[in-house]
């Protein structure tokens, strides 16, 4: 008779927990249901209706912490992996033959200015950053006189670039010209020959390697 009520009491006490369970279930669907588009994407918690081997997995799961393991697991592994990351400036990562950075002004070999004063760079140029002046030489061809660009107004969009017909004003390779002061950032054309001078050699590969899609 003793085992009969204890029996009775422990079916009882579980009737109430399950109970309890679906009730709190039933409430936080209906609060998370209250706000339109929310998507309920948590662990779906087993009651009775869902049977024991959805119960006995979920306690199973609980009992051994699966998912905390694998989260430590995960967190081992990426350990024991050679770093995503590089230690900078010491290292520095690869550059695409197509990186816009620091602009130059080119010469020939002979050491003459490529650029020819068609100021194509000055129209196309959408931040406006760009002022070229010109005068026609002694032999009759035009050079100029004057070439600044405001690299506080420059996005960087390559479009100078491009529109260069022999490839006089490009954008190199650096991307290390941070200054403290704002005029330092306002080249002038000696600022960008002397660019040209110091990158030319990687700014005439860059445009060897790229030159079949343009």
């Amino acid at each position: 008779m003793a085992s009969m009520k204890l029996f009775s009491v422990c079916r009882s006490a579980q009737n109430v927990i399950w109970k309890s369970l679906r009730s709190t279930n039933v409430l936080i669907k209906q609060s998370r249901t209250i706000s339109a588009g929310y998507k309920d994407v948590s662990e779906k918690i087993p009651t009775p209706d869902d049977g024991m081997a959805e119960i006995s997995s979920y306690n199973l799961r609980e009992f051994f912490m699966s998912d905390l393991i694998g989260g430590v697991s995960l967190a081992v592994s990426g350990v024991l992996r050679e770093p995503a990351t590089i230690n900078y400036p010491f290292e520095k990562g690869p550059l695409s033959p197509r990186f816009r950075g620091e602009h130059a002004l080119r010469r020939y070999p002979s050491g003459e200015e490529r650029c020819i004063a068609c100021k194509l760079c000055e129209a196309i140029c959408p931040a406006q950053a760009i002022t070229i002046e010109a005068e026609p030489r002694a032999d009759g061809s035009r050079r100029t006189t004057r070439y600044d660009i405001d690299m506080t107004k420059c996005i960087y969009c390559g479009f100078c670039q491009e529109a260069c017909p022999v490839d006089a004003i490009v954008e190199g390779p650096n991307f290390e010209y941070s200054t403290e002061t704002r005029e330092e950032l306002l080249y002038n054309k000696e600022k960008l020959l002397e660019n040209g001078d110091k990158w030319e050699a990687e700014i005439a590969s860059n445009l060897q390697a790229d030159h079949l899609y343009r």
